[in-house]
C-alpha cells in the first residue's frame, strides 16, 4: 500500500510539474521564438556575408587576371606598332641617306659637273671684267662728250649774250663796262665782244619768260652764225614764200592786252579751210562714177530663156558699199543729191 501511495503521490507531483512547466513553457514560447529568430537572421547574414565577400574575392580575382591578360595583350600591340614606327622611321632615314648620296652622285656627275662650273665660274667673272671695263671706257667717253657739250653750250651760250650784249663794247673815246680802269687787264667778256661782229636781228619770236644764265630763250632775237639763227631755218608762212619780217618792238601797253607774240602769230597763221576748200573740184563727177561703178556691181545676174519661163532673178548680196551708203558713207550726201 505505501508503494502505491508513494507512485500516487509521484504522479500527482509529476503531473503538476508537467503543468507548470507546460506554463512556463507557453509563457517564453514567443520571448525563445524571437530569440531563435534573431538567431537564425544573424547566422543567415554572417553566412551570407561570409559567401558574398567570397564571391567578391573570387570576382577580384578573375578580374584581375583578366585586366592583366588585356593590357598584356594591348601593351604587345603597342610594343609590335612602335617597333613597326620605328622600323619604318629608320627605313626612311636609310632610304633618304640613300637617295642623298645616289642624287648627289648623279648630279655631280651628269647635270653640275664642277669642273665645268669652274670653269664657267671662271670664265664668266673674266667677261664681267671685261665688259665692266669696256662699260668703264663707255662712261668715261659719254663723260668727255658731255663735258664737251657742256662747254660747245656754255661757248654759245657766252657767244649769244656776246651779240646781246655788243652794245657794251669799248671805244677808243668811251671804255665799256667790262674794261673797267681800275682792272689789270679787260674782263673776258670784253675780249669776246672784241672778237665777235654785231648782227642786226632777222626774226622776234612771241615773247615769253627769257632763259637763265644768259641761254637763248623762245622770245630772244636770233642772229646770224648762232643756234637760233632764221639763216639756218627760214621760216615761212602758209601764203608767202619770204621770210616774216619782225613786228614793230614797242613797250608794253597797259590794260587787259595780248602780248604782241600771240597776237603776230595769230595773224600768221594759216586759216581752217572750209567745207567747199576741202571738196574737190570734180567731187560730183567722181560721185557719179562711182555711183555706176557700184550699179554695175549690183545688177542681176539671171538670164531669161526662150520659150521657157524666165528664170527667177537673183540679185547680188548686201555688201559692205550698200552698208557705208547705209551708214552715211562718203557717198551717201551725193546719192541724195542725184536721187
Amino acid at each position: 500500500m505505501a508503494g502505491l501511495l508513494k507512485i500516487k503521490r509521484e504522479v500527482e507531483e509529476f503531473k503538476k510539474e508537467y503543468f507548470d512547466r507546460n506554463s512556463q513553457a507557453e509563457e517564453s514560447r514567443q520571448r525563445e521564438n524571437r530569440a531563435a529568430l534573431r538567431i537564425q537572421s544573424w547566422f543567415r547574414a554572417c553566412r551570407a556575408r561570409a559567401y558574398l565577400s567570397h564571391l567578391h574575392k573570387k570576382a577580384i580575382t578573375i578580374q584581375k587576371i583578366w585586366r592583366g591578360f588585356t593590357a598584356r595583350a594591348r601593351f604587345r600591340q603597342m610594343v609590335k606598332a612602335a617597333y613597326l614606327i620605328m622600323k619604318m622611321n629608320f627605313y626612311e632615314e636609310m632610304a633618304v641617306r640613300i637617295q642623298r648620296r645616289w642624287r648627289g652622285f648623279f648630279v655631280r656627275k651628269y647635270i653640275h659637273n664642277f669642273y665645268a662650273r669652274k670653269r664657267y665660274l671662271e670664265g664668266l667673272s673674266r667677261k664681267n671684267a671685261l665688259v665692266r671695263r669696256e662699260l668703264g671706257e663707255l662712261e668715261e667717253l659719254q663723260k668727255r662728250e658731255r663735258d664737251c657739250l657742256e662747254m660747245v653750250k656754255e661757248q654759245t651760250a657766252k657767244v649769244y649774250k656776246a651779240h646781246r650784249l655788243h652794245h657794251l663794247l669799248s671805244t677808243k673815246q668811251c671804255p665799256g663796262v667790262f674794261n673797267s680802269p681800275f682792272r689789270p687787264a679787260p674782263h673776258e667778256m670784253e675780249l669776246l665782244l672784241r672778237q665777235v661782229k654785231y648782227q642786226t636781228p632777222t626774226r622776234l619770236a612771241p615773247s615769253g619768260k627769257s632763259c637763265l644764265l644768259g641761254m637763248p630763250g623762245p622770245a630772244a632775237q636770233s642772229y646770224p652764225g648762232t643756234l637760233g639763227s632764221p639763216l639756218n631755218k627760214t621760216t615761212r608762212t602758209c601764203f608767202s614764200p619770204r621770210p616774216v619780217l619782225p613786228p614793230i618792238a614797242t613797250k608794253k601797253q597797259q590794260g587787259l592786252f595780248r602780248e604782241p607774240g600771240e597776237v603776230w602769230e595769230q595773224c600768221v597763221r594759216c586759216p581752217d579751210l572750209t567745207l567747199r576748200l576741202q571738196t574737190s573740184y570734180t567731187h560730183l563727177e567722181e560721185a557719179q562714177s562711182q555711183l555706176r561703178q557700184h550699179k554695175s556691181m549690183t545688177l542681176p545676174s539671171g538670164r531669161i530663156e526662150t520659150g521657157k519661163e524666165p528664170t527667177k532673178t537673183v540679185f547680188a548680196t548686201y555688201s559692205v558699199s550698200d552698208h557705208s551708203l547705209l551708214q552715211g558713207g562718203p557717198l551717201s550726201v551725193t546719192h541724195l543729191l542725184l536721187a
